[in-house]
């Protein structure tokens, strides 16, 4: 579901806030992860967004961003699931993937 609202507050450091809607009583739990935009994604404490939620319990919330975008631009395209990990079995695996905005 979208819906606005604003944020309430936003720990850059650890990359996640939460933003109060009507639609979301309580507040929202949204990740950086979940910014719809190129580069650094962050949000300010005051701004106003628009947002997609699902109702999920994260963190004490009842309710988490799916994905969330500054109120009146228009959000980027999701850039679909990521490419699946071929699967190891040694004592260590690790992988990397490289997305680039298109200027």
């Amino acid at each position: 579901m979208e819906t606005s609202g604003t944020v309430r507050f936003w720990h850059d450091e650890e990359g996640w806030g939460v933003l109060d809607s009507e639609s979301t009583p309580g507040g929202c739990w949204a990740h950086y992860s979940h910014i719809a935009g190129p580069g650094y994604r962050s949000l300010q404490p005051g701004q106003d967004v628009s947002f997609e939620w699902e109702a999920a319990a994260q963190d004490g919330y009842s309710y988490r961003a799916t994905r969330a975008w500054p109120a009146g631009d228009e959000p980027s395209p999701d850039p679909g699931p990521a490419a699946p990990v071929e699967e190891t079995h040694g004592a260590y695996n690790s992988a990397l993937r490289i997305r680039f905005d298109n200027p």
